[in-house]
C-alpha cells in the first residue's frame, strides 16, 4: 500500500538490529555481473534510458557561469542529432534527469534551462557537511529561493561513526522541514562511514527522517558508488518500502563513467527493486563524464564504428 507520510518515528531497535553479511553481498554482486548482461540489440535502448536518469553534474572548484551554461546546453541536447536520427529517436525524448550544481550557481542554471529540466543544488556544506547547522539549513532555503527543484544534502558522517542516530535523524528531518515539498537527496558519503553496517543504518535513519532519495557519495571520497555499497542501500530501500509502503529513490554517484558500468547499476536496481524504480522519480545517476562514453557507444550502435570527437554533441 502506497504511503504519503513524510516522516516516520526513529526506531532504534530496528536500527541496532541491522546486520550486513559482507561475503553474501560480494557474492551477489559478482554473480550478477557474470550472470546478467544486456544483449547488443537491447543496449541502445538501455543506454537511452540511462541518459534520462543522469543528474548531469559539475562540482569543481573552477565552476563558472560559463561552465554551467555549457552544462545546461549539454543537458538539453545530450546526444548528437545525427545519432538520434539514425536511431529514429526524437530529440525531445532524450534529456537528462536533472542538472546538478553548487547552490550559488542555481540561478544561472535556471536562466539557461527556463524550466525545461529540474535543477538539483548541492547544499548543507558540500562536500564535508561540517559547517554550522544554521549555515547549512540556510543554504537549503536559499537554494530553493534561487530556483532549485531538488536539494542534495550532506549528512554529518560523524554522527554515523559515533552511532548518534538521534542527532542524524533530527538533522535530516530539519533539512526536510526547511525544504518542505522540495525533494531532498541525503548523501551518505559511504567511503567515510567505515562499515557496510553503518551504510545500512544511515540509509534507514535518513529514510525515517524524510529523505526522498538516499545517495551514495559526494564524488569526493576515496570510495564512491560501487555495486556492493549500492546493494546494501537498495536492500534497505526495499525493507523500508515493505514496512512503510513508501518508495524512496536511489542515487549512486561518483566514479560511474562508462556505459558498461551504468548498465550494471541499472540491472542491479531492476533485480533488487523492480522496473518501477527505473524512472527519474526514483532513480538518478550522479555523473559528469558518463555521457561521453554513452554517446560513443550509441554512435557505434548506429553507424557500426566509433566516432571522431567532432561527430559527437558538444561537451
Amino acid at each position: 500500500m502506497k504511503s504519503n507520510r513524510i516522516f516516520f518515528d526513529l526506531d532504534l531497535n530496528w536500527i541496532n538490529n541491522i546486520n550486513v553479511n559482507l561475503s553474501a553481498v560480494e557474492r551477489r554482486t559478482t554473480t550478477l555481473v557474470k550472470r546478467r548482461s544486456v544483449k547488443k540489440e537491447y543496449q541502445a535502448s538501455w543506454l537511452l534510458k540511462a541518459i534520462t536518469l543522469i543528474d548531469l553534474t559539475t562540482l569543481s572548484g573552477d565552476d563558472t557561469f560559463g561552465k554551467v551554461d555549457r552544462l545546461c546546453k549539454k543537458a538539453l541536447s545530450p546526444i548528437a542529432n545525427n545519432i538520434l536520427s539514425k536511431l529514429e529517436i526524437n530529440e525531445d525524448e532524450v534529456r537528462v534527469g536533472a542538472v546538478c550544481v553548487y547552490h550559488h550557481l542555481v540561478s544561472q542554471a535556471k536562466n539557461q534551462l527556463n524550466g525545461k529540466l529540474p535543477i538539483a543544488a548541492v547544499s548543507t556544506g558540500f562536500p564535508a557537511g561540517l559547517s554550522s547547522f544554521s549555515t547549512r539549513k540556510k543554504e537549503v532555503v536559499d537554494s530553493i529561493k534561487s530556483g532549485a527543484n531538488e536539494i542534495d544534502i550532506v549528512i554529518n558522517r560523524g554522527f554515523v561513526i559515533q552511532n548518534n542516530w538521534k542527532k542524524l535523524y533530527e538533522e535530516v528531518k530539519s533539512f526536510k522541514l526547511a525544504a518542505n515539498k522540495t525533494k531532498i537527496k541525503a548523501i551518505l558519503g559511504v567511503g567515510d562511514l567505515e562499515t557496510m553496517r553503518n551504510v545500512a543504518k544511515a540509509s534507514l535513519v535518513c529514510m525515517m527522517a524524510g529523505a526522498d532519495f538516499i545517495k551514495t557519495s559526494t564524488g569526493k571520497e576515496s570510495i564512491n558508488a560501487n555495486l556492493n555499497n549500492s546493494l546494501v542501500m537498495l536492500r534497505m530501500i526495499r525493507e523500508f518500502h515493505e514496512f512503510s509502503g513508501k518508495k524512496i529513490g536511489f542515487k549512486p554517484a561518483g566514479g560511474i563513467s562508462t556505459a558498461k558500468s551504468v548498465l550494471e547499476f541499472l540491472i542491479l536496481v531492476m533485480e533488487e527493486l523492480g522496473e518501477d524504480w527505473l524512472n527519474p522519480n526514483l532513480l538518478r545517476i550522479g555523473a559528469s563524464s558518463l555521457l561521453i562514453d554513452i554517446e560513443r557507444q550509441l554512435y557505434h550502435h548506429a553507424f557500426g564504428r566509433y566516432a571522431t570527437h567532432d561527430k559527437l554533441a558538444i561537451a
